[in-house]
């Protein structure tokens, strides 16, 4: 699983640099994902501009990290290929989360807070 983490102003961004987030790396993804959101700021920004493609395994790792972060702590996403805004949208999950056109967008977003 390839993920980079880098602290930004209120939180940390994490980049997912895989092509697929799908069934064989959802489990992987998600129980990665929870050991790097504990010891961090309020925002974890996932950057998903590298993944290509995604499917409900996906979607449901993304979801179930949502769902365990701590009070006060929150998850955006950024960078939100074709493939993978389209998961979004047709579940209605562009309702729940907030999605920034690109990393860079979300940190003037979260500068001007």
């Amino acid at each position: 699983m390839n993920i980079t983490i880098e602290e930004i102003e209120g939180g940390v961004r994490v980049r997912v640099a895989e092509p697929r987030l799908d069934a064989a790396l959802a489990i992987r993804f998600k129980d990665r994902l929870r050991e790097v959101v504990g010891g961090h700021g309020p925002l974890i920004l996932l950057d998903l501009s590298d993944v290509g493609f995604m499917d409900s395994s996906g979607l449901g790792a993304i979801l179930a990290i949502r769902r365990a972060l701590p009070p006060g702590q929150r998850i955006e996403l950024a960078g939100l290929t074709p493939n993978v805004d389209r998961v979004f949208r047709l579940t209605r999950m562009d309702m729940i989360f907030t999605i920034h056109g690109s990393a860079a967008a979300a940190a003037e977003t979260e500068a001007g807070a």
